[in-house]
């Protein structure tokens, strides 16, 4: 276990207001496809975590130059779709899966050879899920043995389009193979049997690019440019979702959240939480960067277990750490199915979260695609967890803490920062109590 560790005790409710970062796909993706572009972008509300910006250095190092003139703020001046050049070195994702395999694509297009490294974590997860239809296409990229990073791009290769059909019910693969459709030969097609996040169709509509897009499938061809345009990013909902869950299960909570992602691929959790009996009321419904945005004012409610509906597991599979908090909350059992992905995170997250939930006391059953949870209206015990290095997980025990019966130790935190950076703080302020020693 890390020394990194938060220290995580009863908590006062939760109350006032919270905006989020944000969000940390549309960051990613706005990056690149500003990158890009011809002209000059600026991307306001850019997430200031490692992740985002480890995607932000690589497009420095392959030339591209990117202004800071405050937190949260990115200019960039795209060199246009054929105006990157080779790296001096390896391109650094650090943590992010999400980099990585988008890069994957895009970088499979270019004149010239890039090799994609990462952290410990990343190194572990599995890339042939976009190697593989990558050279359906034409790509020429070699893995790791067990088909895991680093990947070593091979350029010059000319590429074609292709038909798809995306079993993994996975936006990374997608993402990737209509990144690489900008350089190939004629339409990129992806078909799902269940739709995904839809946030590269629509930045690439934003930013110009002709493309059509329906739940389920999205279909590009290539040979066009991309335009410069301003995005604005919303509040990530993923990092939102800690404090939904939070405020459902800490009596006496009424937490207003500001300016919230509500991308109807992303937003899996919010139905399965008032499925669970959750008071969640929207308001202020608008667009921010192409995507939809709402408030999100979320009070204390009595939770109940549910068969969570198979099809909002793909919309919500990065929320799963805090289901899985709110359904040892909740009265009854909890059954989530169809829900494999979580094998293969930034950690084992069912084995990870389950290992956790029964140190504190929480009557949890493994499956291979999910778990069952019987709920308890006592919360939790006390005891040391280890996240793993798995930032999603760390935050979720954080949240169990605020209902335990004494402290809950959490080892290995320190990627927490990839995504939300200034977690801690903010939790303080709104109620949580919650420390890092």
């Amino acid at each position: 276990m890390s020394e990194a560790l938060w220290i995580a005790a009863p908590g006062a409710p939760l109350r006032g207001e919270v905006r989020v970062p944000g969000d940390k796909s549309v960051s990613h993706r706005a990056i690149m496809l500003a990158a890009l572009a011809d002209g000059t972008s600026r991307i306001d509300g850019f997430l200031e975590g490692e992740d985002a910006r480890a995607t932000e250095a690589i497009f420095r190092r392959l030339g591209v130059a990117i202004e800071t003139p405050e937190p949260g703020v990115r200019i960039v001046h795209g060199v246009g779709i054929d105006g990157l050049r080779a790296a001096d070195g390896p391109l650094d994702c650090g943590n992010a899966g999400t980099g990585m395999r988008l890069l994957a694509g895009l970088l499979a297009g270019q004149a010239f050879d890039s090799t994609l490294i990462g952290d410990a974590s990343l190194s572990k997860r599995p890339m042939r899920r976009v190697t593989g239809p990558l050279a359906q296409m034409g790509a020429r990229i070699d893995t790791g043995e067990g088909g895991v990073p680093p990947l070593q791009v091979h350029g010059g290769a000319p590429l074609s389009g292709i038909e798809f059909d995306n079993a993994l019910a996975s936006a990374q693969v997608k993402s990737c193979l209509l990144l690489a459709g900008l350089y190939a030969d004629g339409d990129t097609v992806v078909h799902e049997a269940r739709p995904t996040r839809d946030y590269t169709e629509r930045m690439l509509a934003a930013f110009g690019w002709p493309i059509t897009f329906a739940p389920g499938i999205a279909r590009l061809t290539g040979g066009h440019r991309l335009r410069a345009t301003d995005v604005r990013v919303p509040a990530d909902f993923s990092s939102a979702a800690f404090f939904l869950v939070a405020a459902s299960i800490i009596p006496g909570s009424d937490l207003l959240l500001r300016r919230v992602g509500m991308n109807p691929r992303r937003t899996g959790l919010l139905h399965v939480l008032r499925l669970m009996g959750a008071d969640i009321v929207e308001s202020d419904a608008g667009e921010e960067g192409g995507e939809p945005v709402a408030d999100l004012r979320v009070r204390h409610a009595q939770l109940r277990g549910i068969d969570v509906p198979e099809v909002h597991v793909p919309d919500m599979i990065d929320e799963f750490p805090a289901l899985f908090v709110a359904a040892a909350c909740a009265s009854g059992a909890t059954r989530v199915t169809g829900a494999h992905e979580l094998r293969v995170k930034e950690s084992d997250r069912i084995a990870t979260m389950a290992a956790g939930l029964r140190t504190l006391g929480v009557a949890i059953e493994e499956a291979e695609d999910g778990v069952t949870i019987t709920g308890s209206a006592e919360g939790f015990g006390s005891g040391t967890v280890d996240s793993h290095g798995d930032h999603r997980i760390a935050m979720s025990f954080a949240i169990a803490g605020q209902r335990a019966r004494g402290e809950v130790v959490i080892g290995d935190t320190a990627n927490v920062a990839t995504s939300f950076p200034g977690f801690v703080q903010l939790a303080g302020r709104v109620g949580f109590a919650l420390r890092a020693p």
